[in-house]
């Protein structure tokens, strides 16, 4: 019986920030290894014997980097599944269930969020081969980690007996919400307790009928954004009225406290859900000294600390237990022991309207990237990078004019009616008004300045007449 990755890719890991921000959360970053979290995931499930291609689930803003990441990783999704809003993890899986049930009803599904670490893959492959017996069984089985420490950040699983159609699975005694430090003290000696993974296997045909009868309000409202679906190039995009309409409820509030079905498989398998800078402090090498660094670190007399540069070099001298994280546009310093309240940072910049917790300098786009470099009244300039047989939506401003200079390789431009070829310095002119359009038609990356001109300059001024990528 196969195995039906579902990868749900829809956080914001806004305690990640700044390299963590809406355009770019953790899923999408190199964070633990030279991969992105959510490359790793899929990519540890290879050895799993009879997987089949995963299924995503994503926000809509991410799908072109997903896509290009699976790419990257020779990996085929049988769907990338877009949401138009989040709604937790109950919505996502129910479309995913539906979606499998439409081939096979009996379809195993690992549900897998996109954004976690695990350091023991072989256990993990172990894990999962005794949660398909259960599930074979027609149980809902999650995977409990072997408390090592008394966490008070996670949820706990209590257990109940051994399962007799499957050895090393208990069924669930109870759900429990986050402890308080004594509280979770006693859990872990009683080796009656794991922490709440929130990664589950079941058959998509078990986990529909007991979405519908505790909570049918999700599963008609997931139902009707399925059945409405439009396809969107490689995607499949949730129809937004229906899903918008879906109560946001997590799987184990929906359904996996309430199921008489619910078993776990504990799991030893070097978890951590990276929900900290902290945490990745402590799954990284370190030095002698304690400190964990990426990227141009020079440190003296310093000890304990995590600290990652992105642009530039960062220097510390005789200071210990901080984490410090350089961007192109934000430095964080933060206390180790403070790092859970980085929300509290970026829920102010929230309020005050500024964009650091939205988008780096340095944006995506399914055609390449551009970085801002200096901008002031009535100006601003870009770095440009187009990827090679990709375009630009033909397009005009109502407010600006742009002057564009190939740094290197090829660029075809139309202007008006005019379509030329400009070569390595050489750079041509795209007056106020006029429809016009980039494309690199080489075999290597485009790069391009970009100085434009005018009374307005926010992205917001853009008029698409045609997009390969069908944006609105």
């Amino acid at each position: 019986m196969s195995i039906h990755p579902v990868i749900l890719s829809g956080g914001s890991g806004t305690r990640l920030w700044p390299l963590s921000r809406a355009a770019l959360p953790k899923q999408l970053l190199p964070l633990a290894s030279e991969r992105s979290m959510l490359q790793d995931t899929v990519l540890r499930l290879a050895d799993v014997p009879e997987t089949a291609a995963p299924l995503m689930v994503c926000n809509v803003e991410h799908r072109f980097m997903i896509a290009e990441q699976m790419r990257q990783i020779g990996i085929h999704p049988s769907a990338i599944v877009l949401e138009p809003v989040g709604r937790n993890t109950a919505p996502a899986i129910a479309v995913a269930a539906l979606r499998l049930a439409r081939e096979d009803a009996d379809a195993l599904m690992l549900v897998l969020p996109a954004d976690h670490l695990i350091g023991d893959v072989t256990a993990f492959h172990a894990a999962i081969a005794r949660a398909a017996e259960a599930a074979a069984h027609g149980y809902l089985v999650t995977f409990g980690i072997v408390a090592a420490t008394p966490e008070t950040g996670y949820g706990y699983i209590r257990k109940g007996g051994v399962l007799a159609e499957a050895a090393g699975v208990h069924a669930v005694a109870g759900f429990v919400e986050k402890p308080d430090l004594a509280t979770a003290q006693q859990y872990v000696a009683s080796g009656d307790y794991f922490w709440n993974s929130g990664m589950f296997l079941f058959r998509a045909s078990d986990f529909l009928k007991e979405i519908e009868a505790l909570r049918p309000d999700i599963l008609g409202a997931s139902r009707a954004a399925l059945e409405a679906a439009q396809p969107d190039l490689d995607f499949v995009r949730l129809d937004p009225a229906a899903f918008e309409a879906c109560p946001s409820e997590s799987v184990d509030y929906a359904v996996m406290e309430h199921t008489r079905r619910a078993a776990v498989v504990p799991a030893d398998i070097g978890w951590n859900d990276i929900g900290a800078w902290s945490a990745l402090w402590e799954v990284a090498d370190k030095d002698g000294a304690g400190n964990a660094v990426r990227g141009d670190v020079m440190l003296e007399n310093a000890a304990n600390n995590f600290v990652r540069a992105e642009t530039r070099m960062v220097a510390m001298l005789g200071v210990s237990d901080l984490v410090v994280v350089e961007t192109a546009d934000v430095v964080l310093v933060a206390n180790k022991d403070q790092v859970q309240d980085v929300k509290k940072l970026v829920d102010r910049l929230k309020a005050a309207k500024r964009c650091e917790h939205l988008v780096h300098k340095q944006v995506y786009r399914p055609w390449g990237w551009y970085e801002g470099i200096d901008a002031g009244d009535r100006f601003q300039v870009k770095r440009i990078m187009v990827k090679p047989g990709e375009k630009l939506s033909l397009q005009m401003h109502h407010h600006r004019a742009e002057h564009w200079i190939v740094v290197s390789g090829t660029a075809s431009v139309t202007c008006g009616d005019d379509v030329m070829l400009l070569a390595e310095n050489q750079s041509t002119y795209i007056p106020l008004g006029t429809t016009h359009r980039l494309e690199n038609p080489g075999k290597v990356d485009l790069h391009m300045i970009e100085v434009q001109s005018g009374t307005y300059l926010g992205e917001d001024d853009i008029v698409r007449f045609e997009d390969v990528y069908k944006r609105d």
